[in-house]
């Protein structure tokens, strides 16, 4: 199986990121139905349709016109054992920028949303890095078309 996209934002729709499916081989990566290529990172856009805020996280589902994809954007950086090693600078820098992306997510508005995809629950889902509301209003058929133009070199089939 090809890496070369495992460590780079793969674009896809949403219907493409909901037919990835685990990889015995490598770890935390997924591979293309019908492709030879593993995916650990996404890049998608679309509207936003869902926004659930909790103290921990921001969920929010993205809706391209193929179908929506759940996103979690992780707001507790400073509680999280995870980040206990980190540097405290650091830390603080993630929180800020999280918590000024989460207030820029609302219902209608339409997001390009990177991040790390994963299965929760036997669903896909984004565990985003970075979330962009974009002004663009042709934004979301832009990454159609990149993603159709990229879709040979991803291995896929329709």
């Amino acid at each position: 199986m090809d890496r070369s996209l495992l460590n780079t934002h793969a674009k896809l729709v949403a219907r493409d990121i909901h037919c990835l499916t685990q990889s015995p081989t490598e770890p935390n990566s997924f591979s293309l139905v019908g492709g030879s290529a593993f995916v650990s990172h996404v890049e998608t856009v679309g509207t936003i349709v869902s926004r659930d805020l909790t103290p921990k996280f921001l969920k929010f589902d993205v809706d391209d016109g193929t179908g929506c994809v759940t996103c979690i954007l992780w707001l507790n950086q400073l509680s999280s054992s995870y980040f206990s090693r980190w540097d405290p600078a650091t830390i603080l820098l993630l929180t800020r920028a999280a918590r000024k992306q989460a207030a820029k997510i609302r219902i209608g508005a339409v997001a390009r949303v990177r991040g790390r995809v994963g299965s929760y629950r036997g669903v896909m889902q984004i565990t985003a890095t970075v979330v962009v509301v974009e002004r663009d209003p042709n934004a979301e058929i832009l990454h159609w078309l990149e993603c159709l133009r990229l879709r040979p070199s991803y291995r896929i089939q329709s």
